[in-house]
C-alpha cells in the first residue's frame, strides 16, 4: 500500500523492478529530469539534492510492466564517496551533462570511470545532454555529444526538463535496453544495436532519439 494525500492507495502492479541511476555534475538538471519524468512537473526553484533521492514510475514495454526506481544524487565531488552503495543492484545509468556548460561535458568521462569501477559490467548506459531549451547559450555541440556516445557505443539523446523535450523518451530508451538485456520481452528477443536508428520495443516504431539524433523520426 502507498499513501497519498492522507489516503491509502493500492500500489500499482508491475512485473519487474529496475534500479536506474542518474549521474552527472551538480546543476546539470538531474533532479529536474527526474521530477519531469515521474510527476510531469518542472520547478525552477527546485532545491539542490542533498545526498540521495529516488522516485518511481511504472512504464509498459511490449506487454511487460516495469517499475523504474530512479535514483538521483548530487553531482558535487564531496558526494562521490557514496557511489559504491549507490551502484548496488543498478541495471541502468543515465549520464547527464548541461549543453551550456562545457566542463560538465568533460566530466562525463570521470562519471563513466565511476560506472566502470562500481557498476556491474552489464549495466545499461545512456548519455543525456540536458537544457536543450537554452540553445542560445549552448557550449557543447550536438556533434560532440554524438562523438562521445559513439566512443562508448551507447545511446545519446538531447533533452529539456523545462520544456519537456525527450524526457520520457530518454528514460524509455534506458528501460527498453534493460528489458532487452534481461530478456523480459514476450516472444522473440530483439537485439538492440547502436546504429543510425533503433527499434523501440514499447511502440514497435523506429526512432532516432534512442541513439544520436535527439529527435524522433515518428
Amino acid at each position: 500500500m502507498t499513501y497519498r494525500g492522507g489516503r491509502r492507495e493500492k500500489a500499482e502492479p508491475f512485473d519487474h523492478l529496475v534500479k536506474l541511476l542518474v549521474l552527472g555534475d551538480s546543476s546539470v538538471g538531474k533532479s529536474s529530469l527526474l521530477l519531469r519524468f515521474a510527476e510531469n512537473k518542472f520547478d525552477p526553484n527546485f532545491v539542490l539534492t542533498i545526498g540521495v533521492d529516488f522516485k518511481t514510475k511504472v512504464v509498459e514495454c511490449g506487454g511487460r510492466r516495469i517499475k523504474l526506481q530512479v535514483w538521483d544524487t548530487a553531482g558535487q565531488e564531496r558526494f562521490r564517496t557514496i557511489t559504491p552503495a549507490y551502484f548496488r543492484s543498478a541495471m541502468g545509468v543515465m549520464l547527464v551533462y548541461d549543453i551550456t556548460n562545457m566542463q560538465t561535458f568533460h566530466n562525463i568521462r570521470r562519471w563513466m570511470q565511476n560506472v566502470e569501477e562500481f557498476a556491474d559490467p552489464s549495466i545499461v548506459r545512456v548519455l543525456v545532454a540536458n537544457k536543450l531549451d537554452l540553445q542560445q547559450q549552448r557550449q557543447v555541440s550536438r556533434s560532440k555529444g554524438e562523438d562521445l556516445a559513439r566512443e562508448y557505443a551507447i545511446p545519446f539523446i538531447e533533452t529539456s526538463a523545462k520544456s519537456n523535450i525527450n524526457v520520457e523518451e530518454a528514460f524509455m530508451c534506458a528501460a527498453n535496453r534493460i528489458r532487452d538485456l534481461r530478456k523480459w520481452q514476450d516472444g522473440e528477443n530483439v537485439a538492440l544495436e547502436v546504429e543510425d536508428s533503433s527499434f523501440c520495443l514499447c511502440t514497435g516504431k523506429r526512432f532516432l532519439y534512442c541513439l544520436v539524433a535527439g529527435v524522433s523520426s515518428a
